[in-house]
């Protein structure tokens, strides 16, 4: 039913206000809705939020977009973890409706003293509102003004439209024939749900090496992985995070390649989960102990980083649950256990789960096992093709686990539809892996960058991650070192969240066939022993850019939100240009960082480069210094500048804006 004064088109309300609108502490939410009235009475709107406690906050002004008519859009900045809600209040503005109106009829000459009255009445209702003694002057000046027929009709109305008095009516409307809509549920999850830098090894890779008297490759384990630990801690990464730690397969194991041929020494697919050693709740015996695992984990938080686990709810042939749930299992008309699927590839080393037989025995299954992780300090999980399991079976697991532990975090591997993606996040997920890696036009991370800022927020967080040990994009593949360096500034700047899957700082480039965005000798198959030390010494490593990028990150609270981004124009349609903004006042913000990258990883490109510039919180005269954060340069801009960036020096800027 429509209000006195209508509310309409309330945002960001999910699923009709079933699900809870994704918000962070710390973050500015925006809300926005469509309220009007009837004739031309003036009318004000505000977002007042209700925190986990049932405390209701200061009301929010809502004030009218400049372009689309009769919307009022503002924020609400959750201080607290929890159940939030929030609802839009409307009134008839008596106030600004005088204002106006005495604006325009007080200068003609028409209702001179009647207008001059009405606006004493007001004026007298609010300073019943206020307490202090200096609003209380100021408006008692005012209306002596409105009574003074000795002074110019001029020199009385310029009283009432005085800043100060301005600004004090502003802080003290009067509301009447309020309105509210809603509340409608938002949930403030902690910064690093929206935040964070992500790296991606395999322990059993890292500390292995090649037994001069067997020949044979010996494992790494959590013991030798701690180097890479203390590596990923130097670059400034937050999140580490570990492919499956679990018992491989051993019926159906893949070779080297994804080959359907492996020798007796061959390690297979750490996604090929389960054998004679144990399941999900088990540890590879070559990766060590419960002991080692929690040494490894207690090494990374001393580093200041938290480790995320892999969670792949499927399994391999030789899984104890085939033999003690073979009904948690699809059984073909043949009498055997279907593998998993995705034409044309082919996964003969795992069973994916039927969460329609048992469901109720595999949902507990599941929130045991990703309990007994949480109790080995895990607080993040990477969900393997969350997609391919009922929505409804994540709905309730992370509802439960929330219900407890609204610390841990979900992240979502869901390469896969728009519909799916959304959903998982509306659901539940905290963050998403996303379309980024096949974004590499200029329109293309244009828009999508819009779509992820301004259009999805309130269901989804993006996590960029430049590379994953299944995909090698094609840019990659033929685009060299400038290429890399492209892809990591976009996501690093791009995305409050971003992720690096180890070997993309040694350049690893090739595919294992024309055409494929699998590697060649891929990780997922086998153990893969880097010679790190050499790579640096040769300085064959982007890790100084990376650790570059991280401390950049660290510094400039902007690019660590995610609603925030602008889009501004090259006359290069290979040179992408967008901001970024942080700070309490929206026209004079705290911290604003514009990037600047050449997409062309073969060629320099000279452009110009046109500034929105009440988007950055200026006027549009206005000049300021850049400083930029990778060569350390710094110039004097303005709305139109020259730009030229080669990509075998320098592909990209980043710059933090310096008010001059």
């Amino acid at each position: 039913m429509v209000g006195r004064i209508p509310i309409l088109h309330v945002m960001p309300v999910v699923d009709l206000g079933r699900q809870a609108a994704k918000a962070t502490v710390g973050e500015p939410m925006p809300v926005s809705a469509t309220v009007f009235r009837e004739g031309h009475d003036k009318l004000g709107a505000e977002v007042i939020a209700t925190d986990p406690r049932g405390n209701r906050r200061e009301p929010a002004a809502l004030v009218k977009h400049p372009e689309r008519p009769d919307v009022y859009e503002g924020f609400v900045t959750p201080d607290a973890q929890g159940a939030w809600t929030f609802e839009v209040q409307a009134w008839s503005d008596p106030i600004g409706t005088w204002q106006h109106a005495a604006g325009l009829k007080i200068p003609a000459g028409v209702d001179v003293e009647l207008m001059f009255t009405e606006g004493r009445l007001l004026l007298e209702r609010v300073k019943e509102m206020v307490s202090e003694a200096a609003e209380k002057e100021t408006l008692e000046g005012a209306i002596a003004a409105t009574q003074d027929l000795a002074r110019p009709v001029e020199a009385r109305l310029a009283a009432l439209q005085s800043p100060a008095l301005t600004r004090l009516l502003a802080a003290h409307p009067i509301r009447e024939l309020v309105t509210v809509e809603g509340p409608y549920p938002m949930y403030a999850d902690r910064q690093r749900a929206l935040y964070g830098s992500w790296y991606e090894f395999f322990p059993r890779s890292e500390g292995a090496y090649v037994d001069e008297a067997t020949g044979k490759v010996v494992s790494g384990n959590f013991v030798t992985a701690r180097k890479r630990l203390d590596y990923a801690a130097d670059l400034g990464f937050d999140v580490v995070y570990l492919p499956p730690i679990h018992p491989i397969g051993e019926v159906n194991r893949k070779g080297p390649n994804n080959t359907l041929d492996p020798g007796p020494e061959d390690t297979g697919s750490p996604w090929a989960i389960g054998s004679k050693h144990g399941g999900h709740d088990a540890i590879h015996p070559d990766l060590g102990t419960f002991e080692d695992f929690d040494a490894f984990v207690g090494h990374a938080k001393e580093l200041g980083l938290e480790i995320a686990l892999d969670l792949a709810l499927q399994c391999a042939p030789d899984h104890p649950w085939v033999e003690s749930h073979p009904e948690w299992f699809t059984t073909r008309a043949d009498g055997t256990i279907a593998y998993a699927e995705n034409p044309p590839k082919k996964y003969q080393d795992i069973y994916p789960v039927n969460f329609d037989n048992d469901p109720i025995g595999i949902c507990r299954e599941v929130l045991r096992i990703v309990k007994l992780w949480m109790s080995h300090g895990i607080r993040i999980f990477r969900v393997d093709n969350p997609h391919t399991k009922p929505v409804a079976f994540w709905e309730w697991l992370l509802r439960e686990v929330r219900r407890t532990d609204p610390d841990v975090l979900f992240l979502a591997e869901a390469f896969t539809r728009p519909a799916m993606m959304s959903t998982l996040g509306a659901i539940g997920y905290h963050q998403s892996y996303t379309y980024f890696t096949w974004r590499t036009a200029k329109w293309e991370i244009e828009d999508y960058l819009r779509e992820l800022s301004h259009h999805t927020d309130h269901l989804m967080r993006p996590n960029f991650f430049v590379n994953t040990p299944d995909i090698l994009h094609e840019s990659l593949q033929y685009g060299g070192p400038a290429m890399f360096k492209i892809r990591a500034v976009l996501a690093a700047t791009g995305s409050p969240s971003w992720g690096v899957y180890s070997g993309y700082e040694l350049y690893e480039h090739v595919a294992v066939k024309p055409g494929s965005e699998e590697y060649l000798d891929s990780e997922k198959y086998q153990i893969r022993i880097r010679d790190w030390d050499r790579a640096e010494a040769e300085g064959r490593t982007l890790a100084p850019y990376i650790r570059g990028l991280n401390h950049v990150r660290r510094a400039h609270p902007a690019l660590q939100l995610l609603r925030n981004v602008t889009i501004h124009s090259a006359e290069d349609e290979n040179v992408l240009v967008f901001s970024k903004r942080a700070g309490d006042d929206p026209d004079d913000p705290d911290d604003v960082v514009i990037v600047v990258v050449n997409l062309d990883p073969h060629g320099a490109r000279e452009t110009t480069v046109n500034l929105n510039m009440p988007a950055l919180g200026m006027g549009w005269h206005d000049t300021f210094n850049v400083y930029d954060e990778i060569t350390e340069q710094t110039w004097n801009w303005k709305e139109r500048n020259y730009v030229r960036l080669d990509p075998g020096h320098e592909p990209a800027h980043i710059l933090s804006v310096r008010k001059s």
